[in-house]
Parts: structure tokens; C-alpha cells; sequence
């Protein structure tokens, strides 16, 4: 087994042999190394995971190389369709691991669970009753999942507030809702909350004297935080005809827009959850409930804004990120895709914890790669040259000829058929 994500050219081997270097680095057997094939998901198991299945669609999945996080090399399955993803990540990773990798730090896994009381006139008398009874609603949820507090999870925290519907042009209305604080450990925890929710809706009817309305977890995971950062000197961003001072003063105005502008952030933003979501989808997470989360969170002072943060001191480029994580590594689909659990096992079956630090890591390296792109040659190129691939495809190009039908359109900027279906002729004469 090779602990390297550092697999010089890579990127250069045909599909079958990144095969062949992924099985190596993580010790894959032979029924986990078919479980990357698009067909490993069957019906009959897909039948078990959501309603009136008909078949199952498939993704590319690749491979993030060269990230070193916390001091260890990780190889990072992504499944994404979007052209120059994982290129970006990989390219990103490979620059970061020359200034000392990424380092990350991670909150424990604290989710939140709401229960909500409507229609409540009296809502200061209703919150007073509430918190008395805290420290008996408390012991209740606490009863609910035994087998997570052997595991060191349960609950930690629980706490009431008033909520005012304002609404322009409609009636006003109060409510008040019981909050707890749920550590799942290694379990994304929706189930869990949910659970807990349900079991405290009659006992906190009884106590306040209203209606109970909503009982179910929050994906505004503000309690479960990952974060990731890195520096990188300017000198590892020159080269012919770019000076690495003007591309990290380009990379930090680009942030500063992305938080100035919540039009521009909404962009810089959906290219961190390329990353991110792209992880996710591999490990069988939840990315709807992690989007939801992050862009939340971009929200918390009341404007939409970046993400992340880059900012140069002295000459070298910092950057970091903050996002709120609710993923899981037991349970769920592990037990039912295989793909999922091959994938995991090629990131070393990280805890949650762990997990939710390469995510926010590759979020932070897709990040840079899309601004150093602004920065310099304009995010256009990458996606052109795949763009060429599929248009060398479309007209016939197979083996080597793709790529060089491909080096033909990009040193013509032009990727019409036309011009591709006569540059691969001119090959064939």
C-alpha cells in the first residue's frame, strides 16, 4: 500500500490503470475494486433506498490526488459531472502540499433539534414553564438513544426561545421553540434528532399548556463547524509571464468582491460546493442538507456572503473556510451502495469528523483553483478543453486521436465540429 497521494501524471494514465494505482494505494480487494463500476448499484438494492425505482443513473467518479490534510496524504473520490472539478482540486492540492498541506479543525458532531409551539398568546409565561422544566425534558431525551451515549454522543444542550412571525401585509404570530443540542458522533443524526423530537412533543405539550406544530432536526448545522485553512508564498504562483504577487493580489480582490456582492458570492460560493458536494455525493452524504447548511450560514449577518476567506500578508496568500458540516460514516447508504463503501475505504474509513475536514479541504482547493483562474487566464480554458473532448468524441476521435484533436481545437481557439471533424481526417490521411 502506497500512503502517497502524489501519483506523478496521473491524471495522464488511461481509466484501467488509475484503477490499477487506486487499488494499490488503499488496499481495495477484488469485490470492492468491481464496486466502482456504474453497475455495482443494482435494482434490487437501489429498491431498498428510495421509492418506485426504475434504474439507476450513473456518474463520473474520480479521484482528488496530491491532498496533504492535518499531515496526511488522502486520495479523495468525487463524483461530479462538471468539467475541471476534480482537475482544479488535484492542480490546488498539489501547490498546497508544497507550503505544509491544509490543516483543519473540526467541531464535534452537535446537531439541533426544534420543537415547535403555535398559536401561543402568552409566550413569556409559556417560555418561563418551559426552561423550569428544562432539567426533566432533559432526562427524557436523554433516555432515547442509549446505544449513542455508550458511544459518547447524547444530548448537551437544551434551551427555549421565542420566534415572531412579520411577515409584510400578514398577521403577526408568536411562537416558542424548545431547542436541544444532539452529538451524533459518527452518524450524519437527522434520524436520531427526529427521533428525539417526536419523544419530547407530548411531555413539552403537557408542560406549556399549547399546541405542538413542527418536531424535526435543523440543517443549519451552526453547532457542527469544519474548518480548513492554508498559506501559500507568492512565488509558487508564478511562471511564464505571471508574477506571483499580481496573481495572490488578484486571488484576495476576488474574495473581497465575493464578500461585498451577494451576486458575485452566490458564484464564488456554488464553485466551493463543486468540491464539496462532489465529495458528498461519493461518500453517500447528504449534500442537500450540507448546501442548505452553507448557504445559510453564508447568510448569518444578514447579508450573503463568501464562503471563504483569502487575504495576502507579507507576500503569502491565506485562505480559509468555515461551513457548517452534518455528514455521517455509519449507517445509511454504507450498508447499501457499495460503491459508497469502496469510496470510503479509499479515504481510509475516516470518522465524521475527519471526513468533514477533507471536505472542507477540497472545498477551500476547488475554491482557489476557480479564483487563481479568474486571476489569470479566465475560468473559460479549463472548461473549453473538456469541452473539446466531447466534441472530438462527437466526431469519431477515439485513443490518442482525442487528445490530439483536442490540442488542435485549443491552439485554434475554435471548437466547432467542423473544424474538429477536419483536423481528425487530416490525422487519419
Amino acid at each position: 500500500m502506497s500512503n502517497s497521494s502524489r501519483i506523478p501524471g496521473f491524471y495522464k494514465l488511461p481509466p484501467n490503470e488509475r484503477r490499477e494505482a487506486i487499488e494499490a494505494h488503499a488496499d481495495l480487494e477484488t469485490d470492492e475494486v468491481k464496486a466502482l463500476d456504474a453497475k455495482a448499484l443494482s435494482v434490487e438494492s437501489a429498491d431498498l433506498m428510495v421509492e418506485n425505482v426504475i434504474g439507476t443513473f450513473a456518474l463520473p467518479l474520480g479521484v482528488g490526488m496530491n491532498l496533504l490534510i492535518d499531515g496526511r496524504d488522502t486520495v479523495v473520490p468525487m463524483a461530479v459531472e462538471e468539467p475541471s472539478v476534480v482537475a482544479a482540486v488535484s492542480n490546488m492540492a498539489k501547490l498546497v502540499r508544497q507550503a505544509g498541506g491544509f490543516t483543519t479543525d473540526v467541531d464535534d458532531s452537535l446537531m439541533i433539534g426544534q420543537v415547535q409551539l403555535v398559536q401561543v398568546e402568552q409566550p413569556d409565561e409559556v417560555i418561563a414553564r418551559l426552561q423550569k422544566a428544562i432539567p426533566q425534558l432533559s432526562n427524557i431525551a436523554s433516555e432515547v438513544h442509549p446505544r449513542l451515549r455508550k458511544r459518547g454522543g447524547g444530548i448537551r444542550e437544551m434551551y427555549v426561545k421565542q420566534v415572531t412571525y412579520d411577515e409584510p401585509g400578514e398577521t403577526p404570530e408568536h411562537m416558542v421553540v424548545v431547542e436541544f443540542v444532539l452529538d451524533c458522533v459518527d452518524a450524519m443524526g437527522a434520524n436520531m434528532v427526529n427521533t428525539v423530537a417526536e419523544r419530547l412533543a407530548p411531555d413539552i405539550a403537557h408542560i406549556s399548556g399549547a399546541k405542538v406544530g413542527l418536531r424535526i432536526l435543523s440543517n443549519l448545522a451552526s453547532r457542527r463547524l469544519a474548518r480548513a485553512k492554508c498559506a501559500l508564498p507568492a512565488d509558487l504562483f508564478g511562471g511564464p509571464n505571471l508574477d506571483g504577487k499580481q496573481v495572490i493580489s488578484g486571488i484576495a480582490n476576488a474574495y473581497r468582491f465575493a464578500f461585498a456582492d451577494p451576486w458575485r458570492a452566490a458564484t464564488h460560493n456554488k464553485g466551493t460546493m463543486n468540491g464539496i458536494d462532489a465529495v458528498a455525493i461519493a461518500t453517500g452524504q447528504d449534500w442537500r442538507a450540507i448546501e442548505a447548511g452553507a448557504h445559510a450560514w453564508a447568510a448569518r449577518d444578514g447579508q450573503y456572503r463568501s464562503l471563504t476567506r483569502w487575504t495576502v500578508n507579507d507576500d503569502v496568500l491565506h485562505g480559509s473556510i468555515e461551513v457548517p458540516m452534518q455528514v455521517g460514516t455509519v449507517g445509511g447508504t454504507l450498508k447499501t451502495h457499495p460503491t459508497v463503501a469502496a469510496n470510503m475505504k479509499i479515504l481510509g474509513n475516516p470518522r465524521a469528523k475527519e471526513l468533514s475536514g477533507v471536505m472542507v479541504s477540497v472545498g477551500l482547493a476547488q475554491n482557489l483553483g476557480a479564483l487563481r483562474a479568474l486571476a489569470t487566464e479566465g475560468i473559460q480554458r479549463g472548461h473549453m478543453r473538456m469541452h473539446a473532448r466531447h466534441v472530438a468524441a462527437d466526431v469519431g476521435a477515439r485513443g490518442e486521436e482525442v487528445r490530439q484533436v483536442v490540442d488542435a481545437l485549443c491552439a485554434k481557439m475554435d471548437f466547432s465540429v467542423e473544424t474538429a471533424r477536419a483536423v481528425l481526417e487530416s490525422l487519419r490521411q
